[in-house]
C-alpha cells in the first residue's frame, strides 16, 4: 500500500496567512494537535495545537510561527513503512505527501497507517509465528525461506530487529502460514538456527493486539 492510498483528506493544510483562532478551531473539531502549513503548494512544515494555545494574538498569522518536522515527508509512491519510519524520526502523529514536483498532495495520519497495516493478508492470513535469533553475518532470508517452504510452508511477512542485548546479531520474526509450526522449527533447529520465540495463531492474535493497544497509546493517538 503506498503514501497515495493512505491520504486522509479530511485534514485540510494550514496557509501561512491563515490565523492562529482559524487553527485552533480545525484541531478542536479534527480532534487532532497537529496540522500541515503549506505556501503556495509548497509543504512548509508542522504547526502543533500546543505552540497555538500558548500565543495570546488569536490573529497571528501561521507563518509566523517556527514550524516543526518540516523534512517529515514521503512521496506518493512511497510504501506505509517508509510513512512509520518517518513519523518516528520526527516525534509526530502526521506525515506530508509530496509528488514528484514537491507539491503538497496530501496528509497522512499514523493511526490510517497502523489500521491498514493490521487488515493487510499477512497480518489476517491465518498462521503462526517464530522469531529467531542470529548473526547478521549469518542473515539470509532466502536459505530461511528455503528450509521453510521445504516444510511445505512459506512467508507471509518477515520483519528484523537489532538485538539490545548485542549489536551484532538480530531478531527475526516471521509470520508463517502453518498453524503447527513443530516440523518447521526442528527443521530450522536442525540447520543450526536458534529460536527464541513461538506463537500458535491465538496467542499471537492476542499478543499483536495487545501490542498495537500499547502502541496506540504510546502515540497517543
Amino acid at each position: 500500500m503506498t503514501a497515495f492510498e493512505l491520504i486522509n483528506y479530511m485534514i485540510p493544510p494550514m496557509n501561512v496567512t491563515d490565523t492562529t483562532l482559524q487553527a485552533i478551531e480545525i484541531m478542536e473539531e479534527l480532534r487532532i494537535d497537529q496540522l500541515p502549513v503549506i505556501e503556495k503548494g509548497k509543504f512548509m512544515g508542522l504547526i502543533s495545537e500546543e505552540i497555538l494555545q500558548e500565543e495570546q494574538n488569536t490573529e497571528k498569522p501561521i507563518g509566523e510561527y517556527e514550524l516543526e518536522a518540516r523534512e517529515c515527508i514521503v512521496k506518493t509512491n512511497q510504501h506505509f513503512y517508509d510513512i512509520i519510519k518517518s513519523a518516528s524520526d520526527f516525534g509526530v502523529q502526521v506525515v506530508a505527501v509530496l509528488d514528484n514536483d514537491q507539491n503538497y498532495v496530501g496528509m497522512i495520519t499514523v493511526e490510517d497507517t497502523i489500521t491498514a497495516f493490521a487488515q493487510t493478508a499477512a497480518i489476517q492470513s491465518p498462521g503462526g509465528t517464530i522469531v529467531l535469533s542470529l548473526y547478521q553475518r549469518d542473515y539470509s532470508l532466502s536459505e530461511i525461506s528455503r528450509l521453510i517452504e521445504s516444510e511445505d510452508a512459506k512467508i507471509l511477512s518477515s520483519s528484523i530487529i537489532t538485538d539490545n542485548m548485542d549489536p551484532l546479531k538480530i531478531k527475526l520474526t516471521l509470520k508463517i502460514n502453518r498453524l503447527d509450526l513443530s516440523h518447521i522449527v526442528a527443521t530450522l533447529e536442525r540447520f543450526g538456527y536458534k529460536i527464541i520465540a513461538r506463537y500458535q495463531e491465538k496467542e499471537y492474535q492476542s499478543a499483536e493486539k495487545e501490542r498495537y493497544g500499547l502502541l496506540l497509546k504510546y502515540l497517543n493517538i
